[in-house]
Formats: structure tokens, C-alpha cells, sequence
């Protein structure tokens, strides 16, 4: 693919104000949905607007203001959120008989209302009954005190979850004697923080989103910001007008990143904004050997930044000795792309003199997606792209105060602040909290599945989420959850995995919102920002703050040492959080809306240097991935996103490309060689089931396939993960079937 020039024909068209006649989103016919949504709870719906911080994606907005850029910011993955904070309480027998919602989706589910009280089922019986907070409290407490810790599992979802949810969930947890907690970002960005861990000693983005401004380039990796973090598109729309020039290395030209229509920019409103300047169509899981070939080309040319790879890194040689060893051909088999791609990526970057690489589980979502990282971290830091203005590496988060989980210490492989878990940090962090913590790495969220699976979890406690949506092999899911003795789902909201039959019983704690959560909470950003919401009272039902329920059924099972547990309030919580994780310390201040802090400043790895034993970034040579190993006629699958947040699914078609959801993403040349067009039906086959689609002609690489996630994940391989951070890889390989007098 070459650089990105709209024809005559394509410029003419664009003139068209406000997109009319265009594929896009309709923003303001969208937003007049929101608030007839709304209709009923409309002054809650402005308050939680103006006073609160997004709970959408990590990009940081307080009220309707943010800390990059001056304005109004507000964007529709905001607002299709509200009603999940403006609904009313569900109906009391809305689930008295589960047998009469079962095959019901999780879009009519959640229109039920808001979980409102405590809910009951036991085995054998046909739906939930309610139940008293204490009669819940005691069930449960009595269940755990019995029960092996290592036989008990917490899992935090990203769901308008605050910090003070994480760092209680972790406390609760280790209270309890388990380090079987975790979080959402193992489905996502783990791979990231074991990488950025053992390369930079920091897990979290080195710069800041003002560096986006400015900079010479800014590339982004398996990303998608237009859907995932719509307000990001404002920031390029600006960073362009200042000359950075944005390009897109993934297997499809995203319509959303190609061409935007900004609606709180006029100029961008009326005529939209061609965001990438060049697009290379690599290979799904090409990446690899799509930089080890720019990297190739830069050690040719010289376009290295050698001064700072010999004063500030260690592993250079080891890197550049494998990419010289790698023959062209080879490279360009693996990742899809003719060696005078990969060179023009080179010589574009190595004529930059600034640039940040951003990434998103395009990269991740693979058995090699820590060592995708790597490689784009080699990259940046082959440049020098670290430590200063204009310059660093992403891991941009797709929900809100994702980040702030594991750093609270919600991880089963770290205690808060990031820490290992070790006898020595075990033996420090019981010492602050004045109970024992148990020392060895707790399983991971995949792995509570597979544990719950074998039979090996009695109780499993999980707040928000959707496994049965989330994970690959549903079905293999559902039976997991089922052999549970005691399950407990705190959430806002019924999702399809609570109708699950319970083994012995399933109980059910309704949960405030963030936003009315006892005292105010903090989240914090993609950019490492700490922001408070303050406490805006609402009560529905008997729902309590979710950092409350997780400290009183800790304590219910150990009443003996309730004084060893503290955090009686949302203040002290925060006051606790500033003393065991240090870098948080400024936290216990923030008091109204659009207070905040960066912890550790603009820029982590300062001038270089980093926070390793020896101060430098530790490059690694890693393995070139069999992507290329496809049997003919066979396609790579991937798994993306539509009009959703996560699970929560909100139109039946994507707006930025007119994908149904039962679409499958197709090459033309693919498609033409096939004899199908637009709309023809298809089967995708694999040993793991069978997925029925419909033709969508899209801009994506050849031998490149892409259907919506949840709906494909019954194709993957749930054993596929990857080894740095175990996340499931959410792609596949997939034989096309025409079915015989295929019709649209």
C-alpha cells in the first residue's frame, strides 16, 4: 500500500458538510438518543456529566474538560454509558425464573435495571430470591472462612471501577489469605506490562498525551483510537495542524482513523479530518517481522541513534545481529509486506527526529504479544525516542482506570505498587498491614477459569465482567462457572453469566456506580493520571460502594480481625493507598472534581535513564512467530470491535464501516477470487466450531479476515496464550465455505 492520496473524485465528495452521504457516525442525532434514553433521570445524567470523570475509555475527562487541551470534550462512548448510572432499580422478580430469560442477550438483560437488592439461587431452584444484606454477608462468610484460600478467587473487572475498588479487592483478598485476584487487563494489556517491566523497569506509558502535539510522527500499532478512544481523534485532528504526521500499521485501514468528523471541532464537524498519512497493511501477528525488517534497514542506512542505544541500553547487539540475519524474503512472507514497505516505515522513522509508538491488543492479543512489545520497543529506542518531549511509548487503554488495577495491587503476579510477589515483599506489605500475606503468584484470570474447570475453586467472586462473553470457548466457560460451589457476582447490572445454574448456590451484591460511591473515587489514565470524581449521591435499592461490600465479606468471614483490615472510609482508603504504594502519595488530597496529579511527571525514563538496576533499557532479540505457517487457502481470523464497549453491545451495526454484526471483513482480491461480493453468505470452519457470515468488502490484507468479538469467539483456541502475560490470543485459522446457493 502506498502513502494515502484521496483522488479528485474523493476530494470532491468530502466537501459534503457534515459528512452527509457518508458512512460515519451520526454525533449529534446519536446525542439527541442519549438524552431521550436519559429522559426520566435527566438532571442525575448532567451532574454525572459536569462534576465526574469519564467512565469510558483511559484517555482522562473531568466534567467536560480534560488536562491536553483547552475546550469541550464529549464523546459518544461517554454518553452510551449514562444510562448504565441514570437507570432505574430492577423489577424485585425480574429473575425469579431464570428458565424464561435464557438465550435472552445481554443488550435486553441490562435493560432489566439496576441489581437493587441482594439476590439468592440456590441449586435446584428455578430463579433468585432476595435476601437481606446480613443473610448474604453470612452466607458468604461462613463459606469462605471454611474454605482453602488457595480454593478462593477475586476477579475485578475495568467497568467504572475505581482505584479504591482494586486496592480493597487485593486487600481483601490477601486478608482472606489468597493471591488469587486479578484483573481485566489480563485480557489486554499484560503482555505490555511484562515487557515495559523487563525493558524499561516501568509498565506504564513513558509520555504523556501532549506529547502527541507537535511530534514529527506518531504511529500507531494494532490500534484503533477513532472507536476505542474517540476523543483522541481531537488530538490528532490538532497534531496534524502542527505537522505530526499519523501513521497506521495494521492488517485494515480503519475508516474511523482514515478519514474523522471531529463534532466539537467546527472545521473537522463540517468537513472532516483525513487523519493517517500512511497505512502499512502488515499481516495479522506480522509485526514482529514487519520491525525486525525496519529495523534491518535502519542498521543499513545508519539511521540508528547510536549514542543513545550505547549510553542507555544494553541488548542492542543481540537485536541488530538477528535482524541482519533474517533474509528479506522470509521477513516479507511473515509479515505480509514487500521489503520496500518495511524500508519506507524505516526511512520515514529514521528521518523523525521525535516520535511516539502507541499500541492497543492488535499487538497484545497473541501467544507473542509480550514480545510484540519488545519489538516496538527496540524500535522506539532505536531512534532514542525516550525520555524526552514529543517522544515514548503507549499502551493506550480502552477502558477507564484499567491502568490503576494492577498498581493497586489487583494482580495475581504483583502486590501494590507493581511489586513482585516474592517472600521479601509479602513479609514488607503484611508488616504494613499487620496480617500475614501469602507469598506465592496467584493464578491468573484465565487461569481461575481452567481451575474453576478442573474443580479446583470453591468460591469465586467476581466483580463485573462477563466471562462467558469475554473469554474464547464459551461453552467450555460455562461449564467452568457451573461446577462452582459458591459464586458471587457484585456488579450494577445482570449479565447472561449470573443465569448460569448454580452449582451449590449463586449470590448476587448490587453495587453502586462510581459515581455514587461512598465518599468520591479515583481512576486513573492512560497517561497516568489520578483523578477524583466526588461522591454524587443517588441510591437505588439497597446497593452499597463496591470497596464497602468487599471490606464487610472480608470481614464477615473473620469478624475476630476486623481491626487489622481499616479502611472504614473512602478518605482513609486513599490516606492507606498515598502509604503502600509511594508513588500514588498526593492521592489522600484530591478532594472535587478536576483534581488530579501525574504520578512520576510528564515523562518516565527520564533523559534515558531508566529505573533497572543499571539504569539502562534492556533490549531483547526475540523469536520470529510462525505467522506465515497458513495451509493454502486458509485464512488468519481476528477478532474486533464494533459500536460496543466491551461486551456492551449498542447498535447492530458499526457506524464507521456499515459492518453488521454478522459481517466477515474481506480483502476484494480475496473476495473476487472466490467469485463474492458485498452481502454473499460464507461459513468460516475450524476445528473449534462454525461461524456464519456475510461478505464485507473492506481495505485489509490479503489472507486477513475479521469478525466481531464476542460473537466469534467460539473459534478460538482457549489454550493459546501468551507466555509473558496470559492473555488469550483472540485469533484464529479459519477455512472459507460458499454453502451452496449462497443468497444475501
Amino acid at each position: 500500500m502506498s502513502r494515502l492520496r484521496p483522488t479528485l473524485r474523493q476530494r470532491l465528495a468530502r466537501l459534503s458538510p457534515f459528512g452527509i452521504g457518508h458512512t460515519k457516525p451520526k454525533h449529534f442525532r446519536d446525542m439527541l438518543k442519549v438524552g431521550w434514553a436519559n429522559r426520566d433521570n435527566l438532571p442525575y445524567a448532567w451532574k454525572i456529566l459536569s462534576h465526574g470523570v469519564c467512565d469510558g475509555c483511559a484517555l482522562g475527562v473531568a466534567g467536560f474538560h480534560d488536562w491536553t487541551i483547552k475546550g469541550t470534550h464529549l464523546c459518544m462512548t461517554r454518553l452510551n454509558l449514562l444510562r448504565l448510572n441514570t437507570m432505574p432499580a430492577m423489577a424485585a422478580d425480574a429473575l425469579a425464573d431464570v428458565a424464561t430469560l435464557r438465550g435472552t442477550d445481554n443488550r435486553t438483560l441490562r435493560e432489566l435495571g439496576r441489581l437493587a437488592h441482594p439476590l439468592r439461587r440456590r441449586r435446584g431452584e428455578a430463579g433468585f430470591t432476595r435476601i437481606t444484606w446480613d443473610d448474604a454477608l453470612a452466607a458468604m462468610g461462613a463459606r469462605i472462612r471454611a474454605t482453602d484460600p488457595r480454593r478462593l478467587a477475586f476477579f475485578v473487572t475495568s467497568r467504572g471501577v475505581t482505584n479504591e475498588v482494586y486496592y480493597l479487592a487485593q486487600k481483601a483478598a490477601r486478608f482472606l489469605g489468597t493471591n488469587h485476584v486479578d484483573n481485566a487487563a489480563r485480557l489486554c494489556h499484560s503482555p505490555s506490562t511484562a515487557a515495559m517491566k523487563q525493558t524499561l523497569g516501568v509498565s506504564a506509558s513513558t509520555c504523556s498525551y501532549a506529547d502527541w502535539f507537535g511530534t514529527d510522527v506518531i504511529v500507531f500499532f494494532g490500534s484503533n483510537p477513532a472507536n476505542d478512544q474517540p476523543v483522541s481523534t481531537k488530538y490528532l485532528h490538532l497534531a496534524k495542524q502542527q505537522g505530526t504526521k499519523v501513521i497506521l500499521v495494521n492488517p485494515y485501514l480503519e475508516p474511523g482513523m482514515e478519514r474523522y468528523w471531529v463534532p466539537s471541532n467546527l472545521d473537522s464537524a463540517l468537513f472532516g479530518t483525513d487523519l493517517v498519512d500512511d497505512w502499512f497493511a502488515v499481516s495479522q501477528g506480522g509485526d514482529i517481522a514487519f520491525l525486525y525488517g525496519v529495523i534491518k534497514h535502519l542498521d543499513a542506512a545508519g539511521l540508528t541513534n547510536e549514542s543513545f542505544l550505547t549510553e542507555h541500553t544494553a541488548g542492542w547487539a543481540d537485536v541488530v545481529a538477528r535482524a541482519r540475519a533474517l533474509a528479506w524474503p522470509l521477513l516479507e512472507a511473515a509479515a505480509g509486506l514487500p521489503a520496500g514497505r518495511m524500508t519506507a516505515f524505516a526511512e520515514l522513522i529514521g528521518r523523525a527526529r521525535t516520535g511516539v509508538f502507541v499500541w492497543s491488543m492488535g499487538i497484545t492479543q497473541h501467544p507473542w504479544g509480550a514480545d510484540g512489545v519488545r519489538m516496538i520497543l527496540n524500535t522506539a529506542l532505536a531512534r532514542g525516542w525516550l525520555g524526552r518531549d514529543k517522544c515514548g511509548v503507549m499502551p493506550i487503554r480502552g477502558h477507564s482506570s484499567v491502568q490503576g488495577g494492577a498498581e493497586m495491587g489487583a494482580y495475581a503476579t504483583a502486590f501494590p505498587g507493581g511489586l513482585a510477589v516474592n517472600e521479601q515483599n509479602a513479609a514488607a506489605l503484611g508488616a504494613q498491614y499487620g496480617f500475614e500475606v501469602p507469598a506465592w503468584n496467584g493464578l491468573a484470570a484465565t487461569e481461575m477459569v481452567e481451575a474453576a474447570h478442573r474443580g479446583e475453586l470453591d468460591v469465586f467472586y467476581v466483580i463485573g465482567g462477563n466471562f462467558l462473553r469475554t473469554l474464547p470457548d464459551p461453552a467450555y466457560v460455562a461449564a467452568a462457572l457451573e461446577r462452582v460451589p459458591l459464586r458471587i457476582h457484585q456488579d450494577i447490572i445482570v449479565t447472561d453469566q449470573m443465569l448460569l445454574d448454580p452449582a451449590d448456590e449463586v449470590i448476587l451484591l448490587p453495587a453502586k456506580t462510581r459515581y455514587e460511591q461512598d465518599d468520591g473515587g479515583t481512576e486513573t489514565s492512560t497517561e497516568r493520571r489520578v483523578m477524583f470524581t466526588p461522591e454524587l449521591p443517588r441510591q437505588v435499592g439497597e446497593a452499597r460502594a463496591e470497596w464497602k461490600i468487599l471490606r464487610d465479606v472480608a470481614v464477615a468471614a473473620y469478624p475476630e480481625r476486623e481491626h487489622l483490615f481499616g479502611c472504614t472510609t473512602g478518605q482513609v482508603v486513599r490516606e492507606e493507598i498515598a502509604r503502600v504504594v509511594p508513588f500514588y502519595d498526593g492521592v489522600q488530597h484530591l478532594r472535587t472534581t478536576g483534581d488530579a496529579f501525574q504520578y512520576m511527571g510528564p515523562h518516565l525514563c527520564a533523559q534515558g535513564v531508566c529505573p533497572t538496576a543499571d539504569g539502562r533499557a534492556h533490549l531483547s532479540a526475540v523469536e520470529l512467530p510462525p505467522t506465515a505457517d497458513r495451509p493454502a487457502g486458509w485464512f488468519h481470523v481476528s477478532t474486533r470491535r464494533g459500536k460496543q464497549f466491551n461486551t456492551l453491545i449498542y447498535a447492530e451495526v458499526d457506524p464507521l464501516n456499515n459492518a453488521p454484526r454478522d459481517a466477515v471483513l474481506m480483502n476484494d482480491e480475496d473476495a473476487a477470487a472466490r467469485h463474492l461480493k458485498q452481502g454473499d453468505r460464507v461459513v468460516l470452519r475450524n476445528r473449534h466450531g462454525i461461524y456464519e457470515a456475510r461478505v464485507h468488502i473492506a481495505p485489509l490484507a490479503r489472507g486477513n479476515l475479521q469478525i466481531h468479538w464476542p460473537e466469534g469467539n467460539h473459534l478460538i483456541d482457549r489454550t493459546r496464550k501468551d507466555a509473558g502475560g496470559g492473555v488469550p490470543d483472540y485469533n484464529a485459522l479459519v477455512e472459507l465455505e460458499v454453502p451452496a446457493h449462497a443468497t444475501k
